[in-house]
C-alpha cells in the first residue's frame, strides 16, 4: 500500500509544533490506515421516534427555483463533444471557478434533504417507518440539490487527485451505465456516511478527468457511460421530468496543465504528495494528534510523548533538533517486564550513546495474584529510571531485597522518553506508576497531577486502575519522595471507587467532552476543576447536596434531543455555547455530555471549537476527534450537515463571504473512510 508523504502546509497555521515532515507507518496517510490503538466506535443508541405533528406538503415544480446555482448550468456556453448522449468540455480554470462558486452557495436547508440523505430503500421498512412515518412526501428526491462530482479515470486516488475527486466505481455499477444503488435494503442507521457520494452523484453535474497518460478516447468512453447513467436514472426516477437536468463534462486540460493553471484544486499532485492546497482529513487528524500529545516533561528529566518520527522512518538515523534522549522506552503489547540483570546491562551501555528499552503496554499487566515477581520488576524499573533521571539523590538507595541498587550510577542526569505511537495509549501505565514513585503520590493523585498539573491528555484501562491500586503501597513505600510515617491510613477518594481509568476528554481548557458515567461522578469533576455541567438529552442523577455544591445555575439540561437523525440541534447551539462561555469567563470548565459522549455533545464541542478557534468544520471535527482519546466521535449525518450550515451562519454574522472548505459529499466520504478501520 502506497503512503502519501506529507508536505508542510503552505498557509500559516496556529500550531506551535509543526507537523512531522514525514509520516511514520504508525501515522501513515494511506487510505486504508491501521487503526490508532484503542480507538473504537462505541454503540450510539438512537432515541425513540419523535412524534411528527406537521403535514409535509408535496413538492411542487416551482421549488426547482430553490436549487443551488451552478456555473455549469445551463451548459450552453460549453463546447459539446457528443450529442447522444450529451457530453461537454470544460477547462481547468473554468472548473476551478465552478468549484469556487459552489463552495460559496448556501447548502439547502436540512429539512429539504433529510430524511432522504439517510437512505430510504423502498424495501427497508424499518428505515422508512422510522423516518417517514407514513408521509410518502418525505421520501421524495430533493429538487434543491445541484452538486459537482469529479471522477478520476486511470490510476488510483493516492496521486493525481483533484479536490473532491472519486473513482468511477464509487459512482457507477461495474461494466454498466447505472448509478450504484446504495440505500441499505435492511437495518437502521443514522450514520450512512458511506452512501453519500454515490447517492448525490445523480443530483450533480459530473466532470471526468484523467491523470497524464490517459487517452482522450478513455475519457470519452467513461463520459459516455456516465451520461447514459444520468439519462437512465432520470427516466426511472423522474418520469414527470420535474427534477433539474444534470450534465456530464470532460476536462480538456491534462493533469499537468491543471497543476500549472489551477493549482488551487489539486489535492495530491502527480508524484503522490499532498499539495497543502486542500484540507485532508487523514493528515489533519494526525496533525492534531501530534499537537495534542507532543512530548512534555512529566517529572524531572522524564518525558512522555509519541514515538519520534526518526525511529520509524526507514533510513533516518539521527533525531531532529530538540529530540535527543539518552533512553527511549517504547510501550508495546509484545514487551515483557525487564529484569534486574537486563537493566544493569543497559545501565552500562548508556555511556556508549542513546539506548532503547521496551516495556509492557497499558492494559497488558494483570493484578498480582501471589507471585510478586512482576511487582518486583516494575518497582525495580521505575526506581532505576528515577535514579537515572535524578543522580544527585542520596546514595543509600536500596532495592526490594534491601541491597544497594545497581551501581555505578551515572554522574549526569539522563533524559528519558516514554513513548508509543499516539503518545498516550500504551504508555499510560508506566507513566502513572513512575509519577506515583517519583512524586510519592497515590494512584488517584497521579492521575490528577498528570492531567491538571502536567496538562497531559491520557487515559488508562480498567485493568490498569486495578493493578496500580494493588501495587500502590509498594510503590509509595519504596519512593524517596514519600514522607516517613505517611503510609498509614491511606484511603482513595470516593470518586476513584467508580473510576474506570478514563477521564472526560479535555477539548479546550474550559470545555470537556464526556459520557453519562463521567457526569455522574461529580466528585471527580470537582477534582478536575469542572464546575459546570451541560447535559444534552441525558440528565445527571445527583443528590441534592451534590447539586447544591455546584449550584443549580451551573447545571443545564437540553431536553428532547435524541440521537435519532430527526431531532435538530442547530436551534440549541447558541444557548449551549453561551453556557459554556459563561464558565470560561468565570475561569472554570464545563463538562458537555450526552449518553456516550460522541454525537450530541460532540456536535456542541465541535461548534465551540469552530467559533473560538476560527476553524472550518472539517478542521474542528479533526480537532475534537483527536482529543476524544479512546473513542471515535460520531455525530450522525444530520448533525454534521447542520454544522456545515451553522458554519455559514457564523460567517454571515462576521460579514464574511460564505466559503466551504470541503463539500458535503467529500466530508461524508472522508468521515466514512476514517471510521472504516474501526468498524467491526
Amino acid at each position: 500500500m502506497a503512503t502519501v508523504v506529507v508536505q508542510q502546509q503552505q498557509q500559516t497555521l496556529r500550531h506551535s509544533t509543526p507537523p512531522p515532515t514525514g509520516i511514520s507507518p504508525a501515522l501513515s496517510l494511506n487510505r486504508n490506515p491501521s487503526p490508532i490503538p484503542n480507538k473504537h466506535l462505541p454503540f450510539c443508541p438512537e432515541g425513540p421516534t419523535p412524534i411528527i405533528t406537521h403535514n409535509a406538503s408535496p413538492l411542487h415544480k416551482e421549488e426547482v427555483t430553490d436549487q443551488t446555482s451552478s456555473l455549469l448550468y445551463p451548459p450552453d456556453s460549453y463546447k459539446q463533444l457528443s450529442s447522444s448522449p450529451a457530453v461537454y468540455s470544460i477547462d481547468a480554470v473554468t472548473l476551478e471557478a465552478a468549484l469556487d462558486h459552489w463552495a460559496s452557495q448556501p447548502l439547502p436547508d436540512p429539512s429539504k434533504v433529510f430524511p432522504w440523505l439517510h437512505g430510504l430503500h423502498p424495501e427497508n421498512h424499518l428505515q422508512l417507518g422510522f423516518f417517514t412515518n407514513r408521509k410518502r412526501s418525505l421520501r421524495r428526491i430533493p429538487r434543491v440539490w445541484r452538486g459537482i462530482t469529479i471522477i478520476k479515470v486511470g490510476g488510483d486516488l493516492i496521486s493525481g487527485r483533484l479536490k473532491g475527486a472519486v473513482s468511477l466505481d464509487e459512482v457507477l455499477a461495474p461494466s454498466t451505465t447505472e448509478f450504484l444503488a446504495v440505500d441499505p435494503r435492511e437495518g437502521f442507521s443514522v450514520r450512512n456516511f458511506q452512501i453519500q457520494t454515490a447517492k448525490l452523484a445523480p443530483l450533480s453535474d459530473i466532470v471526468i478527468y484523467g491523470e497524464d497518460g490517459v487517452t482522450r478516447k478513455q475519457l470519452l468512453d467513461v463520459a459516455g457511460r456516465v451520461a447514459a447513467a444520468q439519462h437512465r436514472w432520470r427516466s426511472k426516477n423522474d418520469p414527470e421530468q420535474v427534477l433539474p437536468v444534470y450534465n456530464t463534462f470532460v476536462l480538456s486540460s491534462t493533469f499537468s496543465e491543471v497543476q500549472q493553471r489551477a493549482p488551487g484544486i489539486v489535492a495530491i499532485h502527480a508524484r503522490g504528495q499532498l499539495t497543502g492546497q486542500i484540507m485532508d482529513f487523514f493528515q489533519w487528524e494526525r496533525w492534531e494528534m501530534c499537537d495534542m500529545s507532543r512530548a512534555s516533561e512529566i517529572s524531572t528529566n522524564i518525558w512522555q510523548g509519541p514515538t519520534p518520527d526518526y525511529l520509524l522512518r526507514p533510513g533516518t538515523l539521527e533525531p531532529t533538533t530538540g529530540e535527543y534522549f539518552d533512553l527511549l522506552i517504547e510501550a508495546s503489547d509484545f514487551a515483557s517486564l525487564p529484569g534486574p540483570r537486563f537493566l544493569a546491562k543497559l545501565n552500562k551501555q548508556l555511556d556508549d550513546g542513546p539506548q532503547r528499552l521496551e516495556f509492557p503496554s497499558s492494559g497488558s499487566i494483570l493484578p498480582p495474584s501471589g507471585d510478586d515477581r512482576e511487582v518486583d520488576d516494575l518497582v525495580n524499573t521505575v526506581r532505576w529510571l528515577y535514579y537515572l533521571a535524578n543522580p544527585d539523590e542520596p546514595e543509600n538507595r536500596r532495592d526490594s531485597d534491601g541491597d544497594i541498587a545497581m551501581d555505578p550510577m551515572p554522574k549526569k542526569p539522563r533524559k528519558i522518553l516514554i513513548h508509543c505511537p499516539d503518545g498516550y495509549t500504551e504508555s499510560s501505565l508506566l507513566v502513572i506508576a513512575y509519577v506515583m514513585f517519583a512524586e510519592g503520590v497515590t494512584a488517584p493523585d497521579a492521575w490528577l497531577k498528570l492531567h491538571c498539573d502536567k496538562k497531559r491528555n491520557f487515559f488508562a484501562y480498567p485493568s490498569d486502575v486495578t493493578f496500580l491500586s494493588a501495587v500502590q503501597a509498594r510503590l509509595l513505600h519504596e519512593s524517596p519522595a514519600t514522607p516517613i510515617g505517611s503510609l498509614t491510613g491511606l484511603e482513595d477518594p470516593h470518586w476513584f471507587k467508580f473510576f474506570d481509568g478514563s477521564l472526560p476528554s479535555r477539548i479546550l481548557p474550559y470545555m470537556y467532552l464526556g459520557n453519562l458515567s463521567h457526569a455522574n461522578n461529580p466528585e471527580m469533576l470537582w477534582a478536575l476543576g469542572i464546575r459546570r455541567i451541560l447535559s444534552v438529552g441525558e440528565s445527571v442523577t445527583w443528590t441534592n447536596s451534590e447539586v447544591a455544591k455546584f449550584g443549580a445555575e451551573n447545571i443545564m439540561h437540553v431536553t428532547q434531543v435524541q440521537d435519532n437523525g430527526i431531532d435538530p440541534l442547530t436551534q440549541e447551539l447558541e444557548r449551549c455555547l453561551d453556557f459554556v462561555r459563561k464558565g470560561k469567563k468565570d475561569g472554570t470548565a464545563t463538562l458537555v455530555h450526552c449518553r456516550v459522549g460522541v454525537s450530541r455533545s460532540a456536535t456542541i464541542c465541535i461548534a465551540e471549537v469552530m467559533a473560538s478557534l476560527g476553524l472550518s468544520f472539517p478542521r474542528a471535527y479533526c480537532f475534537v476527534r483527536a482529543r476524544r482519546l479512546n473513542v471515535i466521535i460520531q455525530p450522525h449525518l444530520r448533525f454534521v450537515y447542520e454544522l456545515l450550515k451553522w458554519e455559514e451562519l457564523q460567517l454571515q454574522k462576521q460579514n464574511k463571504p460564505p466559503k466551504r472548505e470541503l463539500e458535503w459529499p467529500t466530508v461524508a466520504r472522508e468521515i466514512a473512510l476514517m471510521n472504516k478501520p474501526y468498524s467491526r
